[in-house]
């Protein structure tokens, strides 16, 4: 994995440590540490999962104090069991301890979403759908959640509503309920390098769309594994289409063998379980 550029990743880190040591610092440790005190201590994972987000964990040490040294074991992408290592941090005391749990927070919960697509991606191997997020992510933080989804294997919807135009069911109720009039509406908008994509709920929506030319995606809304059958024959090649709606770990694989090209499931970003990460002195460093 290529990680996200620091400059990206420092306003976000910044934000949680100023949450974290409001007016005063860090109470606790500036009480208990000896004045120099080193420590070596471990990222270790607690439960299986895919890593995600070390370059945020090790700014939330670094931003601190730069004389953090922060050495990955396992980096982004990696597959881990409890128990592993996944990366060393020694350094000063106010350092490592003040730096804690906004690391861990962005690590564990970029490794939720990492882990959460690694499962619905070996679901559907062998098929040739890819496994898809959407922009139903935390405000401020969808670059680092998509960048997650990509160390499971998935791949990426729009970011933003100007790198695509994608035709949903109020668009249309705005076009006159037209799907031909919305379609043509796109068209004469639409710059030579955006694509276009259209949500159709039925085969009906389909054949319409079909007939007034088409779309570069169907989005196949909320159909089930027959109509999304029917669907994918009709289109016959001719655009890419994306299932969407009530996917999970148990669908998954089903909807994939449809034939349709690609998956695309909200909850990998907004309905997050974070893998269980702790940070544990480091044996070999005492």
């Amino acid at each position: 994995m290529t990680p996200l550029p620091d400059f990206m990743l420092e306003p976000l880190v910044r934000a949680g440590l100023l949450e974290d040591f409001g007016c005063g610092g860090d109470l606790t440790t500036d009480a208990l540490a000896a004045p120099g005190q080193i420590l070596h201590t471990a990222l270790v994972a607690r439960q299986d999962g895919v890593v995600a987000g070390l370059s945020l964990a090790r700014l939330a040490f670094t931003l601190i104090d730069p004389a953090v040294r922060f050495t990955v074991e396992r980096p982004d992408g990696s597959t881990v069991a409890p128990g592993t290592c996944i990366a060393r941090v020694v350094g000063a005391a106010p350092a490592i301890l003040g730096g804690e749990r906004v690391a861990l927070n962005f690590l564990s919960h970029l490794s939720g979403i990492a882990t959460a697509t690694a499962g619905i991606v070996r679901a559907v191997a062998g098929t040739r759908a890819r496994v898809c997020c959407t922009r139903k992510t935390l405000p401020g933080m969808r670059a680092i959640q998509k960048y997650a989804v990509r160390a499971g294997g998935g791949s990426n919807h729009r970011f933003r509503l100007d790198d695509a135009i994608l035709i949903k069911d109020n668009h249309i109720a705005l076009a006159g309920g037209s799907v031909r009039a919305a379609l043509d509406a796109a068209r004469a908008r639409a710059g030579h390098l955006v694509s276009i994509e259209l949500e159709v709920d039925t085969l009906d929506q389909l054949a319409e769309a079909l007939q007034a030319g088409g779309a570069d995606v169907f989005l196949l809304d909320n159909m089930t594994p027959a109509q999304l059958r029917d669907a994918v024959a009709m289109v016959a090649g001719r655009a890419l289409t994306e299932a969407s709606g009530g996917i999970t770990p148990d669908t998954a694989a089903a909807i994939a063998a449809t034939g349709v090209d690609i998956l695309s499931l909200g909850w990998l970003t907004h309905t997050v379980r974070a893998l269980d990460i702790g940070l544990d002195y480091d044996s070999r460093g005492m």
